[in-house]
């Protein structure tokens, strides 16, 4: 028998756990505030999730995916224009949150310093947030700065998982040689999800199965 790949696709959800995705997203999303610093944080009475990934990865795209909303998170050519952490209300159930992109941004060194600060205290010291989900651009694969990320997402005991963007964009051949190098990344990042899930948000690819995720976490 052949040996299993270490992380795996992340298999289709079943049709319950689907429909609860559909139900979860197709309720109000709402924009609740940006934040700044951690004291402007809401209060932590319900599960969150966020959205990591270096500048211009396609979080805002994902995310406007993800909710059936065209314009929820601000889309930009211009890497590092998300400069705060943005909370989104998902039908009173949970917090969905945007974190700034990390990496190389356009704006000055003491404001990308600043933004990195939040980022850091944020994923160590937010005890509701159940997942991260890093972003990573197919065409490229994990990056210096992506590794930096997980890094500090393992010393804060904060289960992250892999999401992979821009799946449209490659062909067969170079989606398994990404494939193939995310997951020999990930064997060193004890908290790391033992799943990868592809998505495309132009094609839609992997976004219902990313909302019956959220949906059915616990």
């Amino acid at each position: 028998m052949t040996a299993p790949l270490p992380f795996p696709l992340t298999a289709t959800p079943t049709p319950e756990d689907l429909e609860a995705g559909r139900k979860l997203f197709a309720g109000e999303v709402d924009f609740v505030k940006g934040v700044v610093a951690m004291s402007g944080l809401p209060p932590a009475d319900r599960l969150e999730v966020c959205f990591a990934g270096r500048s211009n990865v396609g979080k805002s795209s994902l995310i406007n995916a993800l909710t059936g909303r065209k314009a929820l998170a601000r889309t930009s050519n211009t890497p590092g224009r998300t400069q705060e952490i943005n909370y989104f209300d998902v039908g009173g159930q949970f917090f969905l949150v945007d974190l700034p992109g990390y990496g190389f941004a356009e704006a000055p060194v003491h404001v990308v310093k600043q933004w990195q600060a939040l980022l850091k205290a944020y994923l160590s010291g937010r005890a509701t947030l159940r997942r991260a989900f890093v972003l990573i651009d197919m065409r490229h694969g994990v990056k210096k700065v992506d590794d930096e990320i997980m890094q500090l997402l393992n010393k804060a005991a904060v289960t992250f998982q892999v999401v992979l963007t821009k799946a449209d964009k490659i062909g067969t051949a170079e989606r398994e040689r990404t494939l193939a190098q995310v997951r020999a990344a990930l064997q060193q990042h004890p908290a790391a999800y033992p799943e990868i899930l592809v998505t495309s948000s132009e094609k839609g690819d992997g976004i219902e199965t990313l909302r019956a995720l959220i949906a059915t976490m616990q």
